[in-house]
């Protein structure tokens, strides 16, 4: 049982963020979810949130450029397990960032915390459901190198609620929404029908992450007067120098709530950086 420093649902959730080994995190992610639901916590902001340049995280996976990392084939055993390690340093790292959302802007609505621990109970079961399939092909997380990218765009949106909205659910993991679809697909011929059901789980839950940024982010928007679409397009151009990748599963990401609007700037986008 975790011991949680006080009432105080933002230094619960900072507690949580902190804890290094996986497994504890994800016991005080269910704890935590628990005592906020029995109405047993109050978001209080009795002190500003502290940078996190580190979360809280385990010494493995050695964390490297992204152009270090090899290139994972889906017909081999080893390259599905990499695949599997790949995706699985990817939801550890969401659920570090949904704990951060949760601890670091306050005075949002309860909702909105409600939100955000949900997503991370999700990303903790779909870290836990990841660890099982390495479990059962004689791996573990942290056996191969990672790349730190997640937590780096949770660093550079860490001063504002609509930054962090725009960028990280509709941005990183919206691109899970557009690859994964073709990751299964690959797979089918593999006939490793477990990793293939894990990634339809992460796929069908992860379109909710994707949509709660969302709704936050137009909240937020009309909160201060914004044009959404407006928006999240010149967010996109003042943080994704490199430009943003297309192709896009433009029903996953309707379902995700972005708007059709919204859908032919990104389609913009893509092209200008394909040029």
């Amino acid at each position: 049982m975790n011991a949680f420093p006080s009432t105080n649902l933002h230094d619960c959730a900072l507690h949580c963020l902190l804890l290094n080994d996986p497994a504890d995190k994800a016991d005080c992610v269910q704890q935590l979810v628990a005592l906020w639901r029995q109405q047993q916590l109050q978001a209080v902001d009795s002190a500003p949130a502290r940078p996190l340049p580190i979360p809280g995280r385990p010494q493995q996976p050695e964390l490297v450029s992204p152009t270090q990392l090899p290139r994972r084939g889906f017909h081999t055993a080893e390259g599905r397990v990499r695949l599997a390690h790949a995706i699985a340093h990817i939801e550890f790292n969401a659920i570090n960032l949904a704990l951060d959302a949760v601890y670091r802007f306050r005075g949002m609505p309860a909702q909105y915390y409600t939100d955000w621990l949900q997503v991370a109970e999700e990303e903790a079961k779909h870290f836990g459901l990841l660890s099982r399939y390495l479990q059962n092909h004689d791996a573990s997380y942290g056996d191969f190198p990672a790349h730190n990218g997640l937590w780096e765009m949770a660093l550079k949106t860490d001063h504002d609620v609509l930054v962090r909205m725009a960028l990280v659910p509709r941005v990183l993991e919206a691109r899970g929404l557009d690859v994964t679809p073709g990751m299964i697909r690959r797979l089918q011929s593999s006939g490793d029908d477990e990793l293939i059901a894990i990634l339809q789980v992460i796929f069908d839950e992860e379109i909710g992450h994707v949509k709660i940024g969302s709704q936050w982010f137009y909240h937020v928007c009309q909160q201060r007067g914004l044009n959404p679409a407006d928006t999240f397009v010149s967010l996109l151009q003042q943080y994704m120098t490199q430009g943003v990748a297309g192709p896009f599963e433009l029903d996953a990401r309707r379902a995700a709530g972005f708007t059709e609007q919204e859908m032919q700037r990104l389609a913009q986008l893509a092209a200008n950086t394909g040029a």
